[in-house]
């Protein structure tokens, strides 16, 4: 019995570590593909935009060890589609550009949320996972039912509980329903009107929100919003004077 008792405290000791040495954190970006998104290079920027942060997300999984962050990209315009299916460890990601497919007249966001959602179901998911972190990219509205889609996403346990994200790419970009994606009074979307301000929002969802949602740190007032989930995350820095260049998009 004693001995029986020595083996359980010590599984009790070792667990917190070990089971946060392997928590999973999934990091999905949701990028519109859609006809428009060629125009302006508006579709190269958000592929370079990304190559750029890939050594920055890196460097936040060295920087938080008890998880392990997997990442992963749905395309969508007629339809949907994963551009990286299987959840890859940060440390092995790689970019492959995104491409706008001959048959880009829609922008099926509803869809890419239903997809989403049907990831974020336990099983695959566990529920031993960090909330997931969602980025939607996007530069237009939704030609289906994205409402629908979304009330699919949040249904889930996960999908209600992950980090959301929105960056509306130009002036076209539908606020209203990255607002509702968003769901949270605190966090408004991201705008990015030219090249530089897509890399300062992407940089700043993979790793600022991605360091929060793998570590969640003490609260900072003033800096923090609680996105629901008990996940602190900082609010993105304001535009400072001057800091705004002209528009491109």
């Amino acid at each position: 019995m004693v001995g029986k008792k020595t083996q359980n405290e010590s599984v009790q000791v070792k667990r917190p570590g070990g089971e946060m040495a392997t928590r999973p954190l999934h990091f999905i970006f949701i990028a519109d593909c859609s006809g428009s998104m060629s125009v302006d290079g508006k579709i190269e920027s958000l592929n370079q935009a990304i190559k750029l942060v890939i050594p920055l997300m890196v460097k936040v999984a060295d920087e938080n060890p008890h998880a392990q962050i997997l990442v992963r990209a749905l395309a969508f315009s007629v339809g949907a589609q994963w551009h990286l299916s299987q959840p890859t460890p940060v440390e092995q990601f790689s970019w492959t550009d995104l491409e706008i497919p001959d048959d880009c007249g829609g922008t099926d966001m509803g869809r890419a949320f239903e997809m989403v959602a049907a990831q974020l179901k336990m099983p695959p998911m566990t529920d031993r996972a960090l909330p997931p972190v969602l980025v939607l990219l996007t530069d237009g509205g939704p030609t289906d039912d994205a409402s629908a889609g979304l009330r699919v996403l949040l249904a889930e346990p996960w999908g209600k509980k992950a980090v959301r994200v929105a960056i509306a790419i130009g002036d076209d970009a539908e606020l209203g329903i990255l607002q509702k994606f968003i769901d949270h009074p605190e966090l408004k979307p991201l705008l990015a009107n030219n090249p530089d301000q897509l890399v300062k929002h992407i940089k700043w969802a993979s790793t600022n929100v991605l360091k929060a949602a793998s570590s969640p740190a003490s609260r900072a007032a003033g800096t923090m919003f609680d996105n629901r989930v008990n996940v602190p995350v900082p609010l993105p820095a304001e535009e400072e004077d001057g800091d705004e260049q002209s528009p491109v998009w």
